[in-house]
C-alpha cells in the first residue's frame, strides 16, 4: 500500500471546467461537443487517446510499475434531451425525448436546437385558452411542440438534439445547471487522469449513451478489458420532504452527506471488495460519504460489470437534486469529497485488492 497522498483538489480551474462542460450540448447520441472538450482538457496527460466507433473517448495512462493494475474509471458525456421527430412548418416541431425525461416538467423550458443552439421554446397551450378539463388533464408529449420561429424553419432537421437551454451557475455552496449528471464526474474523471496515482494503469472512459442504456460503456468495458472499474457518476437526491408530511426514509441519497457509494441499483450490485475499500478508504481519512440506498437506476457500472469474463465495479456518484430536469443543484463540498475519496482509494489499490473472493 502507498502512502497517504495529497489529493487533487476542486479549484477554479476545475469550476471554470465544469461550467463549459455544462453548459456544452451533448444529447446521447450527440456528444461531439463535449467530446471536444474533454479531448483538450486531456491533451498530454495520456500515454493514449483514441475515438471507438461508437463515439466513446478512450484515454490510458500507464503507472510507473511492471504489471500495474488495470483500473477502469468511467463517466458519461451525454446529458438527457430531446429529439426532433416531425416537422409541422412555421418552425413548430414534434419531438421525442431521450433518455428519462417527465413531461410534466418541459412546458414553457427553454432549448438550444442543434450544432447552432438555435433557441427554441417547449410549448404547451395557455392557461388562458384551455379548458378545465384540458388543464387537468395529463401533459404528454403528444401535448408539447418545440418552437423555434418560421424564420428557423430551414435551419434544423429532423433528427436533430435539443438539449435545455440553462446556464451554470455558483450559488452559495451549491452548483446549479444542465448535464450536471454527469458533466460533473466528467470533470473529476478529467482531473484524476491529470492527477493520475503512479501504482494504478488508469483506463478513463469519457462514455456515450449512457442514459438510453448504457450502451458507450459496454463498448468501452470490452476494449480496455480492465481488472476492475469504478463509475463517476451524478445520483438522484431525494431528500426532499414527502408532499403529505410523512417521514421521509426513501431518500437514496442526500446532498451535504458526501459522496454516494452504491451497495446496489436497478443494474448492479456493487462488488463487495471495492466498497469495503471505498469505505475503508474515507473512514481511515475522515473523508465523508453515504451509501447510497438500493432501488432503481443505473450507472456504467451496470453494463461494464457484464463485460468480458465479468468486471467487479462500483458506482461512486455526487448526490444531486432535480436530475434530468433543466436545473439541478449540487454541493460544491459533496464533489470536492467525492474526488479526495475516489484519489485516495486509487493509491491504496495493487495486486492483492480482488485476492479474496467476492
Amino acid at each position: 500500500m502507498m502512502a497517504e497522498q495529497k489529493a487533487p483538489t476542486i479549484g477554479a480551474a476545475q469550476l471554470r471546467l465544469l461550467e463549459r462542460l455544462s453548459n456544452e450540448c451533448g444529447v446521447s447520441g450527440d456528444e461531439e461537443r463535449v467530446r471536444v472538450v474533454v479531448r483538450e482538457a486531456i491533451k498530454g496527460h495520456a500515454d493514449e487517446v483514441r475515438t471507438d466507433a461508437l463515439g466513446n473517448l478512450l484515454a490510458i495512462r500507464s503507472g510507473s510499475g511492471r504489471k500495474c493494475p488495470r483500473v477502469m474509471l468511467a463517466a458519461h458525456m451525454d446529458e438527457v434531451g430531446l429529439m426532433l421527430t416531425n416537422d409541422e412548418g412555421k418552425g413548430l416541431y414534434r419531438f421525442d425525448t431521450a433518455g428519462g425525461i417527465d413531461a410534466r416538467i418541459l412546458a414553457g423550458k427553454q432549448v438550444w436546437v442543434g450544432k447552432d443552439k438555435i433557441p427554441g421554446v417547449i410549448g404547451l397551450g395557455p392557461i388562458h385558452l384551455i379548458s378545465a378539463s384540458e388543464r387537468s388533464s395529463a401533459v404528454t408529449l403528444g401535448n408539447l411542440r418545440v418552437d423555434i420561429g418560421p424564420g428557423n424553419g430551414g435551419r434544423v432537421k429532423i433528427g436533430e438534439r435539443a438539449a435545455f437551454a440553462t446556464t451554470f451557475r455558483r450559488v452559495g455552496p451549491s452548483l446549479m445547471g444542465k448535464a450536471l449528471d454527469d458533466r460533473i464526474g466528467v470533470t473529476s474523471l478529467i482531473t484524476l487522469l491529470q492527477h493520475a496515482p503512479p501504482n494504478i494503469d488508469l483506463l478513463a472512459a469519457f462514455t456515450v449513451q449512457e442514459e438510453v442504456g448504457l450502451r458507450g460503456a459496454k463498448v468501452a468495458a470490452h476494449s480496455l478489458d480492465p481488472e476492475m472499474a469504478f463509475a463517476l457518476d451524478c445520483t438522484p437526491s431525494l431528500d426532499m420532504p414527502t408532499w403529505d408530511g410523512s417521514e421521509n426514509t426513501e431518500y437514496r441519497s442526500r446532498v451535504g452527506h458526501g459522496p454516494a457509494i452504491y451497495i446496489g441499483d436497478g443494474a448492479t450490485l456493487s462488488d463487495p471488495r471495492l466498497v469495503r475499500l471505498l469505505r475503508e478508504t474515507g473512514d481511515s481519512l475522515k473523508i465523508p460519504y453515504q451509501l447510497r440506498q438500493p432501488g432503481g437506476g443505473g450507472t456504467d457500472a451496470g453494463a461494464i460489470h457484464l463485460s468480458q469474463a465479468g468486471i467487479p465495479a462500483v458506482s461512486v456518484s455526487v448526490p444531486g437534486r432535480y436530475l434530468h430536469t433543466p436545473a439541478a443543484i449540487v454541493r460544491l463540498q459533496d464533489w470536492k469529497d467525492s474526488l479526495a475519496l475516489l484519489y485516495q482509494t486509487l493509491t491504496r489499490i495493487n495486486s492483492n485488492t480482488l485476492s479474496t473472493p467476492r
